[in-house]
């Protein structure tokens, strides 16, 4: 998540647990959907703990994975661009802990509450910087580049801390379906 250097750190898990109405804590299992690729599309999810797949299908079947998202990170915020449905599905990599907030409960918290306006803010455009750098990446490097990226990113190399393992719960189909 990008720090705010300007304000004190806001902990999104303060301000949901403040949200009542319209939110809901949800567990998945392993391999679980959380939302399927064209199911209405009417909720925000913020992942307290494991790790989400993201995969698309085209119209000709091929599917594509798109994103690992761990915790910390929102998924389904297309609806409150005005997606009436899912443009990808969500499945959990193991065992996983995520707070589904309505879309309109998500409109008042953002109006609501300034610094979470804020980080959410911060997280739009950090993840929007990173498709674009996922879409640069695929169009201009080979498959062994996309995959030696890929891998730094999964080990949040060049993040603060220090660099993670690797889950070993990705399995090399998974790898592959990423770096195309």
């Amino acid at each position: 998540m990008p720090e705010n250097t300007n304000h004190a750190i806001f902990d999104p898990k303060e301000f949901l647990a403040k949200v009542g109405e319209g939110k809901t804590i949800l567990a998945f299992r392993k391999d679980e959907i959380v939302f399927a690729q064209g199911d209405v599309a009417d909720t925000v999810f913020y992942i307290q703990k494991g790790r989400v797949k993201v995969v698309v299908i085209s119209e000709q079947g091929k599917e594509a994975v798109v994103g690992i998202l761990e915790p910390g990170q929102f998924f389904g915020e297309g609806c409150m661009n005005g997606h009436s449905l899912r443009i990808a599905t969500t499945t959990a990599m193991e065992e996983c802990l995520v707070t589904a907030i309505t879309k309109t409960a998500m409109v008042a918290a953002l109006h609501d509450e300034p610094k979470f306006s804020e980080l959410f803010m911060a997280y739009l455009l950090t993840r929007n910087s990173r498709i674009e750098e996922d879409l640069i990446d695929q169009l201009f490097n080979s498959s062994e580049k996309r995959l030696a990226r890929l891998l730094l990113l999964l080990a949040n190399f060049g993040k603060e801390g220090s660099p993670q393992p690797i889950s070993p719960n990705i399995s090399q189909e998974t790898l592959a379906e990423m770096i195309g």
